[in-house]
């Protein structure tokens, strides 16, 4: 799997990307690939923070993976930060390969390169797989998460 790069989305690669989180039953339900309006707003913001690390893998020019990563400054754990992972995608020719561990494991060391004690993440309740995938990589399901849509 060294036949790819990973590095930060640019603006050409935003079709790719929300075309990979439609591709799933749950991203079929709340994205749009077909209106990219509003998600180029989103993604300045989103490159506009320092804090934010929305990454690519590409290979041949073709983006074949992706995954969000925010870095959270914080006071708990003695002021520490913690890095929260999300959006991770791989395009669906791609799955299997190896290349969602390649993208984990480079979050995680991102992560301690910029000072966080901690990795988290969330995971639907219906996504069985992804649930053991990251349990593989070390992860632990130690809380329960709540969301509140507002909009």
């Amino acid at each position: 799997m060294s036949d790819f790069e990973i590095r930060r989305a640019a603006s050409e690669d935003v079709p790719a990307i929300v075309a990979m989180l439609a591709d799933d039953p749950l991203g079929a339900r709340r994205e749009s690939p077909d209106d990219l309006d509003p998600y180029y707003p989103a993604f300045e913001r989103v490159a506009a923070d320092p804090n934010q690390h929305l990454m690519v893998a590409v290979r041949d020019g073709r983006t074949i993976g992706t995954l969000h990563l925010t870095v959270i400054p914080g006071l708990s754990r003695r002021g520490a930060a913690r890095s929260l992972i999300e959006a991770v995608r791989i395009h669906a020719d791609e799955r299997g390969s190896g290349l969602g561990t390649l993208l984990i494991e480079w979050a995680i060391e991102e992560s301690r390169r910029q000072g966080c004690q901690l990795v988290q993440l969330t995971s639907d309740a219906t996504r069985t797989d992804a649930h053991r995938f990251y349990e593989r990589l070390g992860f632990v399901a130690s809380h329960v998460g709540f969301k509140l849509p507002l909009g």
